[in-house]
């Protein structure tokens, strides 16, 4: 298994309404979090701790909220596009 971002909770719904600039940034963001995830946890599958406290990140036009589950080696990502 690799490490790797994906949507959550029905955020690819939300995603195909979203403008592009807001999805790369999304994007861009999540990639990050997936390679500082991959660098801590080298061994996701047999971690033997609790997954860490997820967060929200502000980008230009909303928000995502994240979580990272180690064992899965997987960043889950929800999405708030607000208009702005």
């Amino acid at each position: 298994m690799s490490w790797t971002w994906e949507y959550a909770f029905g955020a690819e719904e939300a995603a195909r309404t979203a403008p592009p600039a807001f999805l790369a940034e999304i994007e861009r963001k999540a990639d990050e979090l997936v390679r500082a995830a991959e660098a801590q946890y080298l061994h996701g599958p047999t971690y033997d701790g609790g997954d860490p406290k997820g967060d929200d990140i502000i980008v230009p036009g909303g928000m995502f909220t994240y979580q990272i589950v180690v064992r899965r080696e997987r960043v889950y990502v929800q999405i708030t596009y607000l208009g702005c």
